[in-house]
C-alpha cells in the first residue's frame, strides 16, 4: 500500500496528470459531441451545459468515475483480481468502437507517461493484473492509488479533467467564447462534486447509464463525414 501523499505532493500530481498537456491525446476526442453539434442538439451555451450534465451525472461520467474509485481501491489494497475485474469491465461498458479506441487510447497513454516520469511501485499491479489495453479511468484510479493521492480528491480531479476536456472540444465545434467555456466548467462544478460522491457508493453491480443520446452519437460519429475528432 502506498503512503498517503503530502496535500501539496498530491496536488502538483494531480495537476500534472490532469493538465491538457499531459501526454493522452486527449484533445483529440468529442466523446460524440462533434456528431451532437451537427445534429443540432448542443447549439450554445445551455444546451451544452445540459448535455455534459446528463453525460456526467447520468452516463459515462458516473461510471468511468465508478471504475475509477474501484481501480483505486484495488490497487490501495493490492488486489490484482478485483483490478482485474474492474480493468475488464471498464472495457466491456464501452458502447461503441469510438468509444472503446478513446478509453484506451488515453488509458495507456496515461500508464506510459506516468510509469516513465512519476514511477510508483504499486503500479506495477496493473500490468501483472491485466495484460490488455487499460481504459482511462482505471489508469487514473491506479495511479493515484500508487501515489498516496486520496480517492475522493482524485475522482474530483478526473471528472474536472473529463468536463474540462468535452468543453474545450464544444468550444471549438459550436463555436463558443472562450468565457462561455468557463461559465459551462463553472456550471458543471456541482454536478462534478455530486457525481464523484455518487461514484464512491457505488458497487460495480449498479453501474448503469441513462444518456443514450450520447451513446448514439459516439456510434452516428463514426460515419459522419467530415469530422475534425476521433470520437
Amino acid at each position: 500500500m502506498a503512503e498517503p501523499a503530502a496535500a501539496p505532493a498530491a496536488l502538483y500530481r494531480l495537476l500534472a496528470w490532469m493538465s491538457p498537456a499531459y501526454p493522452v491525446g486527449a484533445f483529440s476526442y468529442s466523446h460524440g459531441i462533434e456528431w451532437a453539434v451537427e445534429a443540432g442538439d448542443i447549439t450554445d451555451l445551455a444546451s451544452l451545459v445540459d448535455w455534459l450534465g446528463l453525460v456526467l451525472a447520468e452516463g459515462s461520467g458516473i461510471a468511468d468515475a465508478t471504475f475509477c474509485a474501484h481501480a483505486h481501491r484495488a490497487v490501495a489494497a493490492g488486489e490484482g483480481r478485483a483490478l482485474a475485474e474492474v480493468a475488464e469491465l471498464a472495457l466491456a461498458f464501452q458502447p461503441s468502437k469510438e468509444r472503446r479506441l478513446e478509453t484506451t487510447a488515453q488509458g495507456n497513454a496515461f500508464m506510459a507517461a506516468t510509469e516513465a516520469a512519476w514511477p510508483a511501485a504499486p503500479l506495477a499491479l496493473v500490468r501483472a493484473a491485466w495484460p490488455d489495453a487499460v481504459a482511462y479511468p482505471v489508469a487514473v484510479g491506479a495511479a493515484t492509488a500508487a501515489h498516496g493521492i486520496d480517492e475522493a480528491t482524485a475522482l474530483n480531479a478526473f471528472l474536472h479533467a473529463v468536463a474540462a476536456n468535452l468543453i474545450s472540444a464544444a468550444v471549438r465545434l459550436v463555436p463558443l467564447g472562450q468565457t462561455d467555456g468557463q461559465r459551462a466548467l463553472a456550471a458543471l462544478e456541482p454536478v462534478v462534486t455530486a457525481t464523484a460522491a455518487a461514484a464512491r457508493a457505488l458497487a460495480l453491480d449498479d453501474i448503469g447509464g441513462h444518456a443514450l443520446r450520447s451513446d448514439l452519437a459516439s456510434m452516428r460519429h463514426e460515419t459522419q463525414y467530415t469530422r475534425l475528432f476521433r470520437s
